[in-house]
């Protein structure tokens, strides 16, 4: 388990280097100041969690359930909650009007967020 996560920590944090690389130098003039603002949000909390998922990797030799269940919650969250805003960012650019349909998935992914620090500070708990 340590190993995969920290394989997807490493694919999300290259993710996100690319997603704030990308809205800094090309989306910055052709989104507006808001969707950049939402860009950078998701990037944000992108690299927050890569950062959490790699500190979960170091749990992993206590072969707690709870660290296996905050680490799906912590990548469905990026997800979830990162790639609905990056969705939705790009709304205008991509066309796609319908995709405010994912606004909800925002929250969604959030609430995983949530839920998923509960559980690693009960995986840390747990742990003597």
């Amino acid at each position: 388990m340590n190993k995969q996560i920290i394989v997807t920590a490493a694919f999300f944090g290259l993710l996100a280097v690319i997603a704030g690389a990308f809205g800094a130098h090309a989306l910055q003039s052709v989104l507006s100041p808001k969707q950049l603002e939402v860009w950078h949000t998701a990037v944000q909390y992108q690299f927050y969690h890569v950062f959490a998922l790699l500190f979960l990797a170091t749990l992993t030799r206590f072969k707690n359930n709870m660290v296996i269940t905050t680490y799906y919650l912590f990548t469905f969250g990026i997800i979830l909650f990162s790639g609905s805003l990056y969705l939705l960012a790009c709304r205008d650019l991509l066309g796609w009007s319908w995709i405010h349909v994912f606004g909800p998935v925002t929250p969604l992914g959030g609430l995983l967020f949530i839920v998923g620090w509960v559980t690693l500070a009960i995986a840390g708990y747990k742990n003597k």
